[in-house]
């Protein structure tokens, strides 16, 4: 069946008559912020305490804006006697945010989270040789990184968490019965008790004592 001619139009002309009856919302921006998604991808925050210069970042990038660079140095032994050992020191981390596609790889991959997702999207440059923003501005767009959501009340608890606290239990119950003080020991026949033997002593003051009778 062919349409009716015009249809479209009718309702083309339908949401156009909807949309001017809806009331203008008009955003306030720069002087109201956004409510942003609490996992919005803005920009790319570093926490250079963590990172060990392993590279797995670089390496997996798929549009190579990551650059690093560091040196070598050496530790001394923590004990007389013990064996030097060296390590990586940071000297660059830089992100090249105009060619970045914020897939989200270098965060995934990092193993000893030292990058995060930040929601700060305001840093728009005149110069695209600018959107290279070196370690000192990646570490201040840390403050910006929202705090890690909470754990669903309902959720089933790591096995992990779950071995571990029952250990802690254990522990905890087998000091506190070290720890408790013996209760005093109660003769035999005290209490009501009987003795070893199963048998009651007799009264010495009943009638069978032959004292307290009569003559």
């Amino acid at each position: 069946m062919s349409p009716i001619p015009g249809s479209g139009l009718a309702k083309g002309l339908a949401v156009t008559l909807r949309t001017m009856t809806k009331k203008t919302v008009t955003a306030q921006y720069p002087d109201v912020q956004p409510e942003l998604p609490p996992r919005s991808r803005g920009v790319i925050g570093l926490f250079e305490e963590n990172c060990t210069v392993c590279m797995l970042c670089a390496r997996e990038c798929p549009d190579w804006c990551i650059y690093i660079d560091s040196h070598k140095e050496t530790v001394p032994a923590a004990v007389p006697g013990g064996r030097e050992r060296s390590r990586n020191v940071l000297d660059r981390f830089a992100i090249d945010f105009s060619l970045c596609m914020y897939c989200g790889i270098c965060i995934e991959v990092c193993p000893f989270d030292a990058l995060f997702w930040s929601p700060e999207f305001e840093y728009a440059e005149t110069d695209i040789r600018e959107l290279t923003h070196e370690r000192d501005k990646l570490r201040e767009w840390m403050w910006t990184v929202p705090a890690p959501p909470a754990l669903d009340p309902g959720a089933e608890e790591p096995k992990e968490i779950g071995a571990a606290r029952k250990t802690a239990e254990k522990l905890a119950a087998a000091e506190a019965d070290a720890n408790t003080p013996p209760g005093p020991s109660t003769p035999p026949g005290a209490g009501g008790v009987p003795p070893a033997g199963g048998e009651r002593p007799a009264d010495e003051s009943g009638p069978d004592s032959g004292q307290g009778g009569p003559a």
